[in-house]
């Protein structure tokens, strides 16, 4: 069943999400039943221009990653719409979403699992070529030289295995995999939560001059505050499978206008040891998705929450200009 089109939207936007919805069933009994369901996602809706870098945030378990392997299609979605350059992705039949995935790539989280052991890199990159039949072996070979040596990487290597690189390295292969197919979206699904600092340092760069050069737009998913200031222009900040807040990066880092916001920001480190930030501490732990909280379902961890809170779900609206949240008492939090 095809998707009811989406509202044209504005020209310079490449990725539209309305609505996104991905539950996961729970099976259970004899006859392995679905008992319950994890709501993973549950109503997302942002846009992304062409030429952005939107961050993610979120902490472990709010559904960041579903949403971007559900854009994608890797996970097939419970409900919504996603349109990418004009083009319905869920509706899509299988062809026509074989053609979106050269213009939609992702970059995994774990540079030692995302990468098959049993072939050779330069096999690796070039596969995303052989499957859309993109030239002939000696332009694939060459066009695989080329990424490599974008990303920082010896022509050399082409020959060798996955296991004789650093996680840095394999990192830099995975982006390489990602760029061979021109592609105008890159989904990065915390592509240096797995390095050390130093190398952190390296792969955001390399993004960053990437994306200049080649016009790519990030959709950048991450837990590292920190690390989406560095490389994001906007940042949406998600919890429990929403998305609470979403704003310009300065804006949002100045002046939060969710609690939930200014707690993850209140925890980043601050590289002055005379300065002392005001630390925000939340209670609990992170409710189950199976069952969440009625009304907002950040109100059992809040220290603005009040009655209102937990009977009624406070509207995704525009509080500033440019600047979304959902929260009774947005005007409150700064």
């Amino acid at each position: 069943m095809t998707a009811p089109a989406l509202q044209r939207a504005p020209a310079d936007t490449l990725l539209e999400v309305e609505n996104l919805v991905k539950h996961f069933p729970i099976k259970g009994g004899v006859l392995r039943r679905t008992v319950a369901v994890v709501k993973a996602v549950d109503g997302v809706s942002f846009s992304v221009k062409k030429g952005e870098t939107l961050g993610l945030v979120g902490e472990s378990g709010c559904g960041k990653t579903t949403t971007g392997r559900t854009i994608l299609r890797l996970e097939k979605p419970t409900g919504g719409d996603v349109t990418f350059d004009g083009k319905d992705v869920f509706g899509a039949s299988g062809g026509q979403m074989k053609a979106l995935r050269r213009d939609m790539q992702i970059v995994f989280q774990d540079p030692y699992a995302s990468l098959d052991p049993r072939i050779t890199v330069g096999e690796s990159i070039a596969e995303g070529l052989e499957i859309h039949g993109v030239g002939t072996r000696k332009e694939r070979e060459e066009k695989v030289r080329e990424v490599l040596g974008k990303v920082g990487m010896h022509q050399s290597h082409m020959q060798r295995y996955p296991h004789e690189f650093s996680g840095g390295q394999r990192q830099r292969i995975g982006i390489a995999r990602a760029l061979v197919m021109n592609p105008k979206l890159i989904v990065c699904d915390e592509p240096v939560s797995a390095l050390d600092v130093s190398i952190q340092s390296q792969v955001l760069n390399l993004l960053r001059n990437l994306q200049q050069e080649y016009g790519l737009t990030y959709l950048f998913i991450a837990h590292n505050l920190s690390v989406v200031e560095h490389i994001s222009d906007r940042v949406g900040v998600m919890y429990l499978g929403k998305l609470v807040e979403l704003a310009d990066r300065v804006e949002l880092f100045r002046k939060p206008k969710h609690p939930y916001t200014k707690a993850l920001i209140s925890a980043i480190p601050v590289p002055d040891p005379t300065v002392r930030r005001e630390r925000i501490i939340l209670q609990g732990d992170v409710p189950s998705p199976i069952n969440p909280p009625s009304g907002c379902r950040f109100h059992p961890r809040c220290y603005l929450a009040r009655d209102i809170c937990k009977e009624q779900a406070p509207a995704f609206e525009e509080k500033a200009p440019g600047h979304f949240s959902a929260c009774h008492f947005a005007h409150e939090v700064s």
